[in-house]
């Protein structure tokens, strides 16, 4: 699942999910129309909890 961020001055907006950065991109020009010329986005991955809390732990592990 994807994530589209879109700040503009201090209003920051997150849309979405979307199951694909395509899907993501395609609203992104739509929505662009809305917000002023320098508004800044982006499309973030979204990732599970679960699965980076596990990572941290296995190598919290190996470095013991």
């Amino acid at each position: 699942m994807y994530l589209l961020t879109i700040r503009d001055g201090l209003v920051t907006r997150h849309i979405g999910p979307y199951a694909t950065p395509k899907q993501a991109s395609d609203d992104l020009d739509r929505l662009l129309k809305l917000f002023g010329d320098r508004a800044r986005w982006q499309i973030h991955a979204l990732e599970e909890p679960a699965s980076l809390l596990g990572a941290s732990s296995a190598s919290a592990a190996a470095a013991a």
